[in-house]
């Protein structure tokens, strides 16, 4: 008798990497459903898939449609949050409750649902603006803003929940992710996509500082393939785990190699430095390396320039 279908259910599926996730689950033969209140999640990110894929549009913070949600399903990826640290510290409230209570929501589910594997979105933002580099999981966290907060809480909901009742949850720790999808048109999007949206524009982009902060930047596919190595490992459960490429750039850096790939004959604007920002950030992946098998395989530089051709079409009239 053949195998029945795994199925898998996305929280803010219909987002950058979310609808990244739904895409590879897809591709690898699992039955997707997708979980999105279209908050900052666009229809189009799924127009591909729009087909293949069970869509419930609706809030993680309804605590009834969340169970709804989760029945029948083998593995839950739950990517939903309000994914600024901009947004958090101008709305503090709605950054805690989407992210901490949308996530205590889909682990209590989890109790009666019973998935294989709960995989989290956390951010490398916990770490906050210690000066200790590379940044590893056996660190203290400090966080600078309400949006890192919140990550935080929600990190360490799963990880009780993983070891008072035994729900099968492990936290992902992103760092500066990024890629095609990131909504170049957003107020609130990366400083990658910022800067090729004004230099495709042959403007001048923003550099908050004096540009020689750094960033661990990771391309989206790998942050897709760590988040399914995570959902096959027993050895994850519980744990908590840096997702990156291990390296570090200055926003200086970043703009000169953007620049070089836009071909656009500008110098940046220097203003101040943003409130809540942290300083340097590299992180240490030893240990999804051990335990995940995860290792980064898309290069800055091509991880750039596959951004940098999206966005070109993206930005066309009838585009975005």
């Amino acid at each position: 008798m053949a195998e029945k279908a795994r199925t898998a259910l996305v929280t803010g599926g219909a987002g950058f990497i979310g609808s990244h996730l739904a895409e590879a689950l897809l591709a690898e033969g699992y039955r997707v459903r997708v979980l999105d209140d279209f908050s900052s999640g666009r229809r189009d990110n799924l127009a591909a898939v729009a087909g293949c894929i069970e869509l419930i549009e609706g809030d993680v913070r309804d605590a009834h449609l969340v169970a709804e949600s989760m029945a029948a399903v083998d593995y839950v990826f739950h990517e939903a949050a309000v994914p600024s640290v901009v947004r958090s510290l101008e709305d503090p409230r709605r950054s805690h409750t989407v992210t901490v209570d949308g996530t205590l929501n889909v682990l209590e589910a989890a109790r009666l649902t019973k998935p294989r594997r709960i995989v989290y979105a956390s951010s490398s933002s916990v770490y906050g603006d210690t000066p200790t580099l590379p940044k590893s999981e056996s660190m203290a966290p400090q966080p600078l803003s309400p949006y890192a907060a919140a990550k935080l809480s929600a990190e360490c909901y799963v990880r009780v929940y993983a070891r008072v009742f035994g729900v099968p949850a492990v936290a992902l720790r992103y760092f500066n992710v990024f890629g095609p999808r990131q909504d170049p048109t957003s107020a609130y999007t990366g400083v990658i996509s910022i800067f090729i949206r004004e230099l495709l524009a042959g403007r001048a982009p923003a550099i908050d500082g004096d540009g020689e902060q750094t960033r661990d930047f990771t391309y989206v596919s790998d942050a897709v393939t760590a988040n399914l190595q995570a959902a096959r490992s027993d050895g994850a459960v519980g744990e908590v785990l840096n997702v990156a490429r291990g390296e570090q750039l200055s926003i200086n850096d970043l703009f000169r190699l953007l620049r070089d790939l836009t071909g656009a004959p500008v110098e940046p604007r220097y203003g101040p430095a943003r409130s809540g920002d942290v300083r340097h950030s590299r992180a240490d992946i030893a240990k999804a390396r051990r335990l995940l098998g995860y290792e980064p395989r898309v290069g800055l530089r091509e991880g750039l320039a596959r951004t940098v051709a999206w966005m070109r079409e993206a930005l066309k009239p009838g585009g975005l």
